[in-house]
């Protein structure tokens, strides 16, 4: 029967002599033979041994879950238990890799639109990023409820071009006036901007935000901080945050 110094069988799994002892002084290498003068030597089973433990750490297996795989006198009773696990686990780690990478992409887009880069650039992007889900969610709210006056208000331009019924573009009038008024009021405390010139995030007045300049994704207002005025990006308020809207 062939023996192998620590050396070979590093060298014919590919891994390091290091790696070799290391796994003998946690107990799932113990080598077959030692020398007078302390050499291990391994036997062939050692070294098939070795393969298999090569192999289960290149599926991710910790070395405490094959030292409980080489315990067990049926081994086939925890070797399902122990992939399911790993599986779990891999598959945990690729998600929370797919999202990291996701806000990587997002970074990168996000940086690629700003005019002059700084490093509370990238708190800026970080900060819309982490907030676009609550700022989805708040214009989804806006739009449903404003979807009941559009149709009115459509269906009574409709019937008074085709059949002259004007009063129901009156209710749509006396219906939509209250409803920019409360809905103006509860969108401007719901809401924060980012000023692009010292990074400040505020509230602005009803009044102000209201009849601002805007796009879908940022409206024209005066930063309280600097005095900045242009585009600043809107995003969801925090809740904690006081709202100075009046």
């Amino acid at each position: 029967m062939p023996k192998y110094t620590t050396g070979e069988i590093a060298k014919l799994c590919g891994v390091t002599v290091r790696t070799v002892q290391y796994y003998d002084t946690r107990g799932i290498l113990v080598p077959s033979e030692l020398t007078e003068g302390g050499r291990r030597l391994y036997s062939e089973d050692d070294l098939k041994r070795m393969k298999i433990i090569c192999f289960l750490r290149d599926l991710g297996l910790s070395i405490d879950s094959i030292r409980q795989l080489f315990a067990e006198e049926n081994p086939g009773s925890v070797v399902s238990l122990l992939l399911d696990q790993q599986e779990a686990a891999l598959k945990k780690e690729i998600g929370e890799r797919e999202e990291k990478l996701k806000k990587l992409s997002d970074l990168k887009a996000g940086l690629k639109s700003v005019r002059e880069f700084s490093v509370e650039s990238i708190g800026d992007i970080a900060y819309i990023m982490t907030n676009r889900k609550r700022l989805r969610n708040l214009r989804i709210i806006m739009v449903l409820t404003s979807l009941p006056l559009g149709i009115l208000q459509w269906s009574s331009i409709i019937l008074w071009i085709t059949r002259g019924i004007r009063w129901l573009f009156l209710v749509w009038v006396i219906a939509a006036v209250p409803y920019a008024f409360f809905f103006g009021r509860w969108y401007f405390r719901k809401m924060a901007y980012i000023c692009p010139q010292c990074h400040t995030v505020f509230q602005p007045t009803v009044r102000e935000g209201f009849w601002a300049d805007h796009t879908p994704a940022a409206r024209k207002l005066t930063c309280p901080s600097c005095g900045h005025k242009g585009f600043c990006v809107e995003i969801a308020a925090e809740s904690e945050e006081k709202n100075n809207a009046q």
